[in-house]
């Protein structure tokens, strides 16, 4: 197969993405330089150009996906929606689906961070950013009366905390909850924080994480907030970012 030649940015990525995906298969304690290297065909010396160590790899590697987590929620939050509706994407979105490969990831990383520092912080600042980026939709939403929420920064700490213990148990229990009922219990976690009876008033012509699907490649409206393209569920979740296969040279 015939090199592609990348700049150095582009280089960068894929060496990021290439971790990401080892990490998920290995986890942070088993991963290697070797194995982000081989999975893009290219040497050890290059990635260490890059990486001077493993550390920094990995910790470049949780920053990567930190921040494609916060496009995709910024993405979601932002839509020209009511609140409840946004919030529902969002939640859905965050909320465990599948084989939830993204969250594989992040528990790697809450359980590295107990000794690593640099991942400590990436994962406290995705957190704060999360729960800021709630707490504001919330916030604009009992503002305008959708909902009666007295306590936002409150409701978006407990809707979190929430979520993370569901995919904790999703993610090491496979198959312990049907995808319907994790889904179910999500709506309901988010309509007890909004001070609202259901979501059920959400479902209708658009689909039911209240969007129109206007945002998405395929202009199709998912069942379960995503794009439509994660027919396994794992497309979507936290932390998951498509791969770069093909060989690059130095």
């Amino acid at each position: 197969m015939a090199r592609v030649r990348l700049s150095v940015a582009e280089r960068r990525e894929a060496l990021l993405q290439a971790a990401v995906g080892q990490i998920e298969a290995r986890g942070v304690a088993s991963v290697r330089i070797a194995d982000v290297a081989a999975d893009l065909g290219v040497s050890n010396a290059l990635v260490l150009y890059h990486f001077a160590t493993k550390e920094q790899l990995v910790g470049a590697a949780f920053a990567y996906a930190a921040e494609k987590d916060l496009d995709r929620l910024r993405t979601l939050l932002g839509r020209r929606s009511t609140a409840v509706r946004r919030l529902r994407a969002a939640v859905r979105w965050y909320a465990p689906t599948g084989q939830a490969k993204g969250w594989r990831l992040w528990i790697e990383g809450w359980a590295a961070a107990l000794r690593e520092p640099a991942l400590r912080e990436v994962a406290g600042s995705l957190d704060r950013e999360w729960k800021a980026a709630l707490t504001a939709v919330i916030s604009e939403g009992a503002a305008a009366g959708e909902f009666p929420c007295p306590d936002p920064t409150a409701a978006a700490w407990r809707l979190t905390a929430f979520l993370d213990g569901l995919a904790v148990q999703m993610t090491s229990y496979t198959g312990s909850l049907a995808r319907t009922t994790m889904l179910e219990w999500a709506d309901a976690a988010l309509a007890r924080e909004l001070g609202l009876p259901s979501l059920d008033g959400l479902d209708g012509a658009t689909g039911p994480d209240g969007s129109d699907g206007s945002d998405r490649p395929d202009g199709l409206a998912g069942p379960d907030g995503s794009d439509g393209r994660d027919t396994a569920g794992t497309a979507d979740a936290p932390g998951t970012t498509s791969g770069a296969t093909g060989q690059i040279s130095s």
